[in-house]
C-alpha cells in the first residue's frame, strides 16, 4: 500500500514565521516620505559619516529603499532596477493619513449634508 498523504505539509507554517521576521524589515512608506525625503534629512543622509558598524562604511546610502550598499557600483545597479523604479512610483503617491483611515472607518466627517426627510410633496401632472 502507498503513502496516504504527501510529505512535507508544514510550508504554510514555515512561511508565515518568515514573513514575520523583522530581521529584513525597512522603514515604511509614509516614515521615508515625511522624514527622509525632507531635503535637510536627505543631505544629511546621503553625506554621512564613517560608520564601521553598517555596510560600505555608510558611505553609499539610498534614501527611497532605506537601505546600505557596498560599493557605489553597487548602488548605481540598485538604482536601475525594477525594485527602486517600483518603491519611487510608491513614494509619488500620497501618504496614508489617520484622517483617511477614521473615513474609511466611518468615523470621518462628512462634508455632505443629511437629506432632508420632510414632507415633500411631488406633484403629478393627470392632464
Amino acid at each position: 500500500m502507498g503513502r496516504l498523504r504527501r510529505s512535507r505539509v508544514h510550508n504554510a507554517r514555515r512561511d508565515v514565521h518568515r514573513a514575520a521576521r523583522t530581521r529584513v524589515r525597512t522603514r515604511d512608506l509614509d516614515q521615508i516620505q515625511h522624514i527622509d525625503l525632507d531635503p535637510k534629512n536627505r543631505a544629511a543622509l546621503e553625506a554621512q559619516a564613517i560608520d564601521y558598524e553598517k555596510p560600505g562604511l555608510a558611505q553609499h546610502y539610498c534614501v527611497e529603499c532605506a537601505k546600505y550598499y557596498e560599493t557605489d557600483a553597487a548602488l548605481q545597479s540598485h538604482w536601475r532596477s525594477k525594485i527602486h523604479k517600483r518603491r519611487c512610483k510608491q513614494l509619488r503617491e500620497p501618504a496614508y493619513t489617520i484622517e483617511e483611515s477614521e473615513r474609511a472607518a466611518g468615523l470621518g466627517r462628512e462634508t455632505r449634508r443629511p437629506a432632508t426627510t420632510g414632507a415633500s410633496e411631488i406633484v403629478v401632472d393627470a392632464s
